[in-house]
């Protein structure tokens, strides 16, 4: 029996509350109103003229963000309450990333409802189009991925110990702020790590983190990409974190690329979203957000990828493959050997 139309509006109108308080907390992740919060009450004032942010504009947000339940009344200020905390911090446990993402996924839900009626897949570009989302960009990765990644793919590994063992070199391509390889010589102190990313923003965020977290003597971020390759020593790892999709339509020279630039006994380790191999699957909550996100990267000519397929494009380049699967099948890791 279907759900009466009261109850499917209850259930839309409790959704829709959902986003708006999400998109409440990216105003104030974005203009530093949670952080400026943090530790001491502000007027709304006060608070504009500690971020620098229009008066009018701040005064608005208070009250919404009062109303969400991020800020509270604190003598003659306002203070964050416990949700309020949670976006001023980026503890691994911080709602902060999802923020983030409830934006990005509202743009990219716009440009896809704009691009299904003509066809057109304008590439990754579209990412780039909201200043203020592209700015946060590797902040929520690192807030989304990074805590799993520490937790069960980077202990569960042995290739990493491997090349701590030898002082060896990891090249992370499209490195972001670093996350993943900060995260690694962290937990491998004899390891060194090489970053290439194409936008200045991010490897100067990326030297910033590696600096303040005392790995900067061991990680090095360049400009570059595998069209632009800046390393001119044997490499030991090259890791592709959940950016192989992007560049699929190039994976005979992707392949090859890796191989090529790996000394013998080297790995290539590639991260990406595991697509189920049946369209049921997709129901399962853990996965929607899965399907959800694919519909988003056909905008950008991207698909996600099943892991053996990534298994198989290893083998044709004379490579030997080992799948890892974490978060209950969801997330696969196919490490990839030279001879």
């Amino acid at each position: 029996m279907s759900a009466p139309a009261s109850s499917l509006r209850e259930l839309a109108m409790e959704q829709a509350q959902g986003a708006m308080a999400l998109q409440l907390a990216f105003i104030g992740v974005a203009n530093g109103l949670f952080r400026a919060l943090a530790d001491v009450p502000r007027s709304p004032e006060d608070l504009a003229a500690a971020t620098g942010m229009d008066p009018d504009y701040v005064r608005r947000w208070v009250d919404a963000a009062y109303a969400f339940g991020y800020l509270e009344e604190s003598g003659p200020g306002l203070a964050l309450t416990e949700r309020g905390q949670g976006f001023a911090t980026e503890d691994p446990a911080s709602p902060l990333p999802f923020a983030i993402h409830t934006m990005l996924g509202a743009h990219m839900s716009e440009r896809t409802a704009h691009f299904m009626r003509t066809g057109e897949r304008p590439g990754e570009e579209v990412l780039g189009e909201r200043e203020t989302i592209a700015d946060l960009f590797g902040t929520m990765l690192e807030g989304m991925f990074g805590p799993f990644f520490e937790g069960q793919i980077l202990p569960d590994l042995p290739v990493y110990r491997e090349i701590d063992r030898e002082a060896g070199l990891a090249v992370d391509l499209g490195c972001g702020n670093g996350w993943y390889l900060r995260r690694l010589a962290h937990q491998y102190p004899h390891l060194r790590g090489v970053g290439l990313d194409l936008f200045d923003a991010a490897i100067a965020e990326a030297r910033s983190q590696a600096e303040a977290e005392g790995t900067a003597d061991r990680l090095d971020f360049r400009k570059g990409d595998m069209h632009w390759f800046t390393v001119d020593e044997p490499i030991d790892l090259i890791a592709m974190n959940r950016a192989l999709h992007h560049v699929w339509d190039e994976k005979d020279r992707v392949f090859a690329f890796l191989r090529d630039h790996l000394k013998p006994g080297g790995a290539a380790v590639i991260w990406e979203p595991n697509w189920p191999g049946d369209r049921p699957a997709l129901a399962d909550p853990k996965r929607r957000g899965m399907a959800f996100q694919n519909l988003m990267e056909h905008v950008q000519g991207n698909r996600f990828l099943q892991a053996e397929e990534i298994a198989a494009e290893f083998e044709k380049v004379g490579m030997a493959p080992d799948i890892h699967l974490y978060g209950e099948g969801n997330e696969a890791v196919v490490v990839g050997r030279k001879a």
